[in-house]
């Protein structure tokens, strides 16, 4: 592997589609009510891009730093656990970007809150510093919040209600607070994708003393937990449509048959390595229950 395909993969670009999810259904569920501003959007898109490529890279670094990335972990050989990159071009990397997310977060909140009240333009610009510290402190510090069991909570928040109801109010300028549910559907989806994870990195986690919520509950519970999770989103969503009075919503439920095989499988599942195709599975299945949401709340006949 190339300096050039290292720095590559630690973009870690498969993860953009989960993180894109609950942007994209906020803002189409706004779409859908009579709102709409392409800049919004695609200001939304780029900062939430660079808030995941800032979250992706400081975990490379923090993993590393905390050994946790080594030859016994199951999942893909990180940058700088390869050595191909060093802990300073990581740390440069990690800072670089998490000043271009802001900028960007500080472009998305001038156009997107032209007509808001000043101490709304401020709240935008503390979440959107909270977003850059969460995205580094994941992994990074004595007080890493993902090696305290806590990462499945701020995954479910951050891509679930900060990305769908935090997008809403820069279309609409007023907040509805049904959003709560798509939200939340989100936020479980994505936090399935955690456990997932999880699941598959326990042995070495433990041994890391990196006490995710999976090494927390033990093998068997962080079963059943995912199957909370993913039983969850759908009534979430499911009510979410219901109460929109769109018919054509409910194709966005459609993909979670395939949700149905897959939690079959993670209850018979024994080899922790057969947890990662899973992984990608529900993270794809998330992207596309967020664009057929999207598609059917705004099709009208």
């Amino acid at each position: 592997m190339t300096k050039k395909q290292a720095w590559v993969k630690a973009l870690r670009l498969r993860t953009l589609p989960l993180s894109l999810s609950g942007i994209i259904l906020g803002s189409f569920i706004a779409k859908s009510k009579g709102f709409w501003d392409t800049t919004v959007f695609m200001l939304a898109i780029l900062t939430t891009v660079l808030f995941q490529i800032v979250s992706n890279l400081a975990n490379d670094l923090g993993d590393s730093l905390k050994g946790t990335d080594n030859d016994q972990r199951i999942g893909p050989t990180r940058a700088v656990q390869s050595g191909l990159i060093t802990v300073q071009e990581m740390k440069i990397a990690v800072i670089f970007s998490a000043i271009l997310s802001f900028i960007s977060a500080s472009l998305l909140i001038y156009f997107g809150t032209q007509t808001l009240d000043v101490k709304m333009v401020w709240f935008y610009f503390a979440l959107a510093l909270i977003c850059v510290i969460a995205a580094i402190t994941y992994t990074i510090g004595k007080k890493a919040y993902g090696y305290q069991g806590l990462g499945d909570l701020m995954v479910f928040l951050f891509f679930g209600w900060v990305s769908v109801m935090g997008v809403y109010p820069l279309f609409t300028k007023s907040m509805d607070v049904l959003l709560f549910l798509p939200a939340s559907a989100i936020g479980l989806l994505s936090a399935a994708v955690l456990n997932l994870n999880n699941m598959r990195d326990i042995k070495n986690d433990k041994a890391s003393q990196k006490k995710t919520l999976v090494v927390l509950l033990g093998s068997d519970l962080a079963k059943f937990y995912h199957v909370f999770l993913i039983l969850s989103a759908i009534l979430c969503l499911g009510i979410y449509i219901h109460l929109s009075n769109q018919l054509w919503g409910y194709i966005g439920l459609i993909p979670f048959l395939v949700l149905f095989i897959h939690l079959r499988k993670v209850l018979a599942t024994k080899d922790p390595k057969a947890f990662d195709p899973e992984l990608k599975k529900v993270a794809l299945i998330t992207f596309a229950i967020a664009l057929l949401t999207s598609l059917g709340l705004n099709l009208n006949f």
